[in-house]
């Protein structure tokens, strides 16, 4: 069937590879594109369907003529050299207008997109400012004064404003579903805007490459509605509760004692006003930890506390971390439990 047999070998490989492709467009990733659920996201993606299918109207048209030009002319046996010419006028300047034309219909719309992403709409917005650090994010709600890290909470049908920076190197933040990747530059903010159509957990992580762990840079966008929303809010206002059984006081003393405050911020807690690490005062509200990329439960705390090295290369918490970052915890398995009862009860 095929004059060169090679081809026949790389058939499989290339179905391969256009199944693969395909296979990534699935909206039902998490972190798919093509399932746009805030009017950011959907514009954008409005916007690529329509250069899409532009781009393949011109692929289908400009090659079947290709195709069918190298059948239909091809060279039989037995033929001479046919005529020579140079050039055609009017072909030449229809291919040149044709392309021309359609840049500017493309043009148009895209404009109009860029101003609209590029400006968020006039009514009630809610600001959040979001630091960008290796590799974790903190955000803040200065309007009412909450702190957090790793998980954005917003009201579903409420334009978010978000001021971005970073503490140490480039980075970029990213929600597909909901907006745009924007990056993020130390010294320096940038703003992007979204909202949310529905509620849900929107996934989201660093997609400007910035070290050891920049895979595992990872976040969660929470849309509640506004009536959760505003719960949450109050709750993450109180200070953090007292611990009541003995393995959780236990906890909280090692918390003191092990170094944990030189990092970590828990609010009421005397001393614990640490910053270069995330504010844990009501870290067992959320559903992650180490940024997003392990559920919150009892076996990952106590294996992040064990080993942070292993679970994120590089962190400062790590045994591998330079001298001066590195707080040595040499916990022992009865004070990792200690201390993953306390951090579960902060909540």
């Amino acid at each position: 069937m095929f004059r060169h047999p090679r081809v026949a070998i790389y058939l499989p490989f290339l179905a391969l590879f256009g199944l693969l492709l395909v296979a990534g467009c699935t909206p039902d990733d998490p972190q798919s594109t093509f399932d746009a659920k805030g009017p950011v996201a959907q514009r954008q993606l409005d916007l690529f369907m329509l250069a899409f299918w532009a781009a393949m109207f011109f692929f289908v048209t400009v090659g079947g003529a290709l195709l069918y030009t190298v059948i239909r002319f091809r060279r039989k046996p037995g033929q001479g050299i046919p005529p020579q010419m140079h050039g055609n006028m009017k072909l030449e300047i229809g291919w040149t207008i044709v392309p021309a034309i359609a840049l500017v219909v493309l043009a148009v719309p895209t404009m109009i997109g860029e101003f609209y992403i590029s400006n968020p709409p006039e009514g009630e917005q809610l600001q959040v400012n979001v630091t960008a650090y290796q590799w974790w994010w903190k955000i803040e709600y200065p309007d009412s004064g909450v702190v957090t890290a790793n998980e954005l909470h917003i009201p579903v049908g409420t334009t978010v404003t978000l001021d971005l920076t970073s503490t140490d190197v480039l980075h970029s933040f990213w929600v597909p579903k909901l907006a745009g990747k924007m990056d993020i530059f130390p010294g320096k903010t940038t703003t992007l805007w979204f909202a949310a159509d529905e509620p849900g957990e929107y996934y989201g992580q660093c997609a400007e490459f910035c070290g050891e762990s920049h895979a595992w840079m990872r976040f969660r966008v929470i849309a509640d509605t506004p009536e959760d929303f505003e719960i949450w809010e109050a709750s993450q206002l109180a200070d953090a509760p007292t611990p009541v059984t003995p393995e959780e006081t236990e906890g909280a003393r090692l918390f003191l004692n092990k170094g944990c405050i030189a990092c970590h911020t828990v609010s009421g807690v005397a001393g614990a006003a640490g910053i270069r690490g995330p504010d844990l005062t009501h870290l067992g509200s959320r559903t992650t930890v180490a940024a997003g990329i392990m559920d919150l439960n009892e076996d990952n705390l106590r294996e992040w506390l064990t080993d942070p090295d292993g679970v994120k290369p590089g962190n400062i918490m790590s045994n591998e971390a330079p001298v001066y970052t590195n707080p040595d915890l040499a916990l022992s398995a009865g004070e990792i439990d200690g201390l993953v009862a306390y951090l579960q009860s902060l909540k």
